[in-house]
């Protein structure tokens, strides 16, 4: 059978598997759940023997929706929830036949998904774009996220105040949990509030199973319009608590050469406020920035772009969902020391509001081009602010907002405001245009040191995405657009003086979480780009086949044909990609990741040949300790010879006692060799960077902690292998305080 035949009907011919693409039908009304009134505060400790649980379940999973197709739920699983003044309460009893087999250890809050666990997504504005998400693993291990279903992205930096427990018993495992409602945002109302919800176990046995309360339509490219509904909570209205965070850092750094520095204590305060019931103020007085955990390093030898390193400061995280756009626009990490800090977010009716103002001590910049970045910085403290509107629109899932971002600092200054439009027009299509502007202007020395415009500049950035999604196949096309005067400097935006044009899609195969795969992917794109004279500077044309599979599989092969022009030179790549993960054992995790064929030596502007590889392993031994190991590997050769090879490997070691207290050790070593005779520029021919951190840590909540660490880093070049240069005693203290 020819290939393309194939792909469009081989994989359901003569089957009669729940693999065969569903039939389409029109959405069904959501069922309707009750909340229960609890008659006295539960006790969270995963006993399940208060009487609000005594009763019938208030919800049970009837379907597997990954990897089969909406077929019976092999295991039984049930929910009780409840509230009263104060909390809003859930408990789960999940049955296993085989109790022996359930995967749980303790760890850190949000780095359990690997477990067992179960939860509930509640859409408290019933409004189909946001939802709360909170999931317990069998030992009572929290994860919490937000799920946006307008960018479809669930983010897990999100840390809710609620309480969790949860036992392993003879015929499965139950959890309790209480929820604050002060920790929930959902709309007054003088009757029975009404949210969407679903309920989720996740049971890796074999495959990874999803089970749901309600049925998945994967025609359908929404999660929540598809939510049940729960209704109930009476009475209650949401709280307009306060919390004040009080800080204390205490730092030590010594450096060589410099004997013993002295110790700098650094006392912070950052407080929420509930304005009103949808309006949240949270500021801050020389806020907390400090991280326990380093950023994982990354190879960084031979790049065209800046970087990027996501987000970890929990003022920025709060209503993070609500200023995401696709053109990255806002990026807080550039607000690198705050002095004070102010944040609103909420959402009123359909219009969801989000405010950031801060004054901060530095002025980092990013300088964009069509052919790379460069990054400064300016010596002067700016005011920076955000202001983010967006309108739920009726048509649903559809939504419009406004934006504007703006940093003054002295003769600085950078402003940019614009709109974005998102659509769901039909069953399945999806429409979103983004448009932007800015206006800057750099002092002159920066604009002679980095080759900037001189005096006041503006340009434009521009964005328009059309999407296909169906159970069998995806379709989409991309324009953007960035003049080369687009700066927004308060976002993360390294390449300017392009546009380009992407199409592409792919063909879905559909398995029934049988004997050999549960989904294949097999698609293509081309995408071609420009500068804003009209000249080419990328043309890239890229297929994948992707296969998910038992023992949690997963392949990723990307054959690619690319040619980039740069400095008016045209270089050729055949490169291929490929990715794999799969757990061999219940206690290992393996992965391996790279590229091999064709590259670019970016500092020589020059075809090369090479290849990168990233492998990693996972090792859970018993329920308390972690070992994970990863490493890169990068080599490059020119026509004359071997230009460089660069070598990244990340120890993290973590064993936690419980749920609240833990140590962990992170080791990174960095070693580069050069052939400096094949450079234009100057180069050293050896780089060397090993640094370390150990860290003590208790957590009673995502502020009450404390934390007591030491970190190094040793430095080698031509002349020395390694000498530690610097070495930081902390201490770091917070509480939260509700008066």
């Amino acid at each position: 059978m020819p290939l393309l035949l194939w792909l469009a009907v081989g994989p359901w011919a003569g089957s009669t598997h729940a693999s065969q693409a569903p039939a389409v039908s029109a959405p069904q009304a959501p069922i309707r759940y009750q909340f229960r009134r609890a008659a006295e505060p539960v006790r969270v400790d995963g006993e399940l023997d208060e009487m609000v649980w005594q009763g019938p379940a208030t919800l049970e999973l009837r379907y597997e929706t990954r990897p089969a197709d909406n077929g019976p739920a092999p295991v039984a699983t049930a929910f009780w929830i409840a509230y009263d003044d104060r909390f809003f309460y859930f408990a789960a009893r999940a049955e296993d036949p085989e109790p022996e087999r359930i995967r749980a250890r303790f760890s850190d809050r949000d780095n359990a998904f690997a477990d067992d666990f179960v939860g509930l997504v509640l859409d408290t504005f019933h409004d189909q774009r946001r939802a709360f998400e909170f999931f317990v693993n069998p030992l009572g291990v929290q994860m919490d996220m937000v799920q946006n279903d307008v960018t479809g992205e669930e983010d897990e930096t999100w840390d809710a105040l609620w309480f969790s427990a949860g036992r392993i018993t003879a015929t499965g495992y139950q959890v309790e949990a209480a929820i604050p409602l002060s920790s929930l945002r959902f709309p007054p109302r003088e009757g029975a509030q009404v949210w969407g919800i679903d309920a989720i176990r996740i049971w890796p046995r074999d495959h990874r199973y999803r089970l749901g309360l309600v049925r998945l339509d994967r025609n359908r490219d929404c999660y929540l319009c598809q939510a049940a509904e729960l209704e109930g909570l009476q009475g209650v209205r949401p709280r307009r608590d306060i919390e004040l965070d009080p800080t204390l850092v205490a730092a030590r750094t010594d450096r060589r050469g410099e004997g013993t520095g002295e110790t700098e204590i650094d006392p912070g305060l950052t407080a929420r406020w509930g304005l009103t019931p949808h309006l949240t103020l949270h500021a801050a007085v020389n806020p907390d920035f400090s991280q326990v955990e380093a950023d994982a390093q990354q190879l960084d030898v031979n790049t065209q772009f800046a970087l990027f390193f996501p987000e970890k400061r929990p003022l920025f995280l709060e209503g993070a969902d609500l200023f995401s756009t696709r053109i990255n626009a806002i990026y807080t990490r550039n607000l690198a020391d705050p002095r004070w800090a102010a944040k609103l977010t909420g959402k009123v009716g359909a219009t969801g509001l989000g405010l950031i103002v801060a004054e901060d001590e530095v002025t980092n910049l990013l300088f964009p081009s069509s052919e790379g970045s460069a990054l400064g910085s300016i010596p002067d403290s700016n005011v920076a602010s955000i202001l983010r509107f967006r309108r739920d629109l009726p048509l649903p899932g559809s939504t419009f907002g406004l934006l504007y971002t703006g940093r003054e600092g002295g003769d600085y200054h950078n402003r940019v405001a614009g709109f974005d439009l998102f659509l769901r027009p039909a069953r399945g299509h999806a429409a979103r245009v983004e448009a932007l502007f800015s206006s800057s202007a750099y002092p002159d020395a920066i604009a002679a040191e980095f080759a900037q415009p001189r005096g006041r500049f503006s340009g434009h950035g521009l964005r328009a995405a059309y999407s296909f999604n169906s159970a069998a196949w995806t379709a989409y096309a991309i324009y953007e657009d960035r003049a080369r005067d687009f700066r927004a400097d308060l976002g993360f935006i390294p390449r300017v003086d392009f546009r380009t044009g992407v199409v592409g899609g792919e063909r879905i195969i559909q398995g029934d979480g049988g004997r050999w795969f549960n989904e294949i992917r097999v698609g293509a794109d081309f995408d071609q780009t420009w500068n804003q004279r009209g000249d080419l500077l990328e043309r890239e044309t890229e297929a994948w086949l992707t296969y998910r599979g038992p023992r949690e599989i997963y392949v990723d092969l990307r054959p690619v044909l690319r040619r980039t022009v740069l400095s008016g030179m045209a270089l050729d790549e055949r490169a291929f990609g490929f990715y794999a993960e799969g757990r061999p054992g219940r206690s290992l995790y393996l992965s391996l990741g790279g590229t091999i064929g064709d590259a670019i030596d970016f500092a020589n502007v020059a075809e090369a040949t090479g290849y990168r590889l990233d492998p990693g392993l996972r090792l859970d031994l018993g329920r308390h300790l972690r070992l994970q190991l990863n490493h890169s590997s990068e080599r490059l050769e020119v026509a004359r010879g071997e230009l460089f090879r660069a070598e990244l490997t990340r120890l993290n070691a973590n064993y936690q006692f419980g749920l609240r207290t833990a140590v962990r050790l992170v080791s990174q070593y960095l070693a580069v060799d050069r052939q400096p005779e094949l450079y234009r520029e100057a180069v050293p021919r050896r780089t060397r960077r090993f640094g370390n951190q150990l860290l003590l840590s208790w957590k009673l909540s995502p502020q009450t902690v404390a934390f007591a660490g030491y970190s190094d880093i040793s430095l080698g070049d031509d002349r020395v292998d390694l000498v530690r240069s610097a070495r930081t005693f902390f201490v770091k203290l917070g509480y939260a305080w509700l008066p």
